[in-house]
């Protein structure tokens, strides 16, 4: 496996696009479940299937291009709203940057790191370590680039996270990722209750920082990506629930901007699993993250 992502990490991107659409019609074709969620999830925010159909093969995209994006050059980005970023870095109070599973969330975070990093400091982001040895080895190596620092889903991790943050520097997070039971909360999600972390709102509560939205879409025929920002529509609430509740609806308001490219086969709305041994230690909504 290593090998074969060194070998996929070489390859165009227009190339690992058009191979991984065909895996995603593959996936749809050969899994029951996946294909009733992929409809249902789309079902509840009101998108019929043929209305949002590209997005099989951005999930087939989405998995393509990880090579790439870990272990190859960096990828061209452009950014539209870079100066809803300036303005939030002048505030001096970092900032805390949300995506959804929506296009290419992995870029979201090289892209800032790139046109930030050397200037205003590394962004940090947390993950999950694999379970595979080796995968988690390309993961640890991948997420920590120049620009980049990635720290893993414990409360150590979290720390660094408010650190960063009280350093004026920025985070990158995916608030839609199901939390172990305990560390999140029900918040509605397109009119349904969907357990929620509560990390993203409580970085923010905590430590006065600048929430943005940003989404990063890809291009066509494996042109590249455009990473957009904005910011929150409200300044954030000092209320938990609401705080969550915002956020899940700024979510929803990015998805709906870009329906083609989100991973309606997210099982956004499971029942959280209970906490693991690994798990033990994190902060509230401190697991799945990017």
């Amino acid at each position: 496996m290593p090998f074969l992502f060194r070998l996929f990490s070489a390859l165009p991107l227009w190339l690992l696009h058009a191979v991984g659409a065909a895996l995603g019609w593959l996936v749809l074709a050969l899994s029951p479940t996946y294909r009733r969620r992929f409809v249902a999830n789309a079902a509840v925010a009101g998108y019929g299937f043929a209305q949002v159909r590209g997005a099989v093969g951005h999930a087939g995209r989405m998995v393509a291009e990880l090579p790439r994006l870990w272990m190859g050059a960096p990828m061209p980005c452009a950014i539209v709203g870079a100066e809803v970023v300036e303005q939030a870095w002048e505030r001096g109070r970092g900032i805390v940057f949300l995506t959804p599973h929506l296009g290419c969330f992995e870029m979201s975070a090289q892209a800032v790191a790139q046109r930030w990093g050397r200037q205003r400091g590394p962004i940090t982001v947390l993950y999950r370590p694999a379970r595979q040895p080796w995968l988690a080895k390309v993961m640890e190596t991948a997420r920590t680039r120049p620009g980049m620092d990635s720290v893993p889903t414990t409360l150590s991790g979290v720390r660094q996270m408010i650190k960063a943050l009280r350093r004026g520097e920025s985070v990158g997070l995916l608030p839609d990722q199901v939390p172990p039971e305990g560390l999140g909360l029900w918040s509605p999600v397109f009119g349904r209750p969907a357990y929620t972390m509560t990390l993203a709102a409580r970085l923010a509560q905590q430590t006065g920082a600048t929430v943005l939205l940003v989404r990063c879409e890809r291009l066509p025929r494996g042109a590249g990506y455009t990473l957009f920002v904005e910011a929150l529509p409200e300044p954030l609430s000092a209320s938990l629930d609401e705080a969550v509740a915002q956020i899940n609806r700024a979510m929803e308001h990015l998805i709906r901007q870009s329906p083609q490219q989100y991973l309606w086969g997210y099982a956004r709305y499971k029942q959280p699993r209970a906490d693991t041994p690994a798990g033990k230690g994190a902060a509230p909504g401190a697991e799945g993250v990017a």
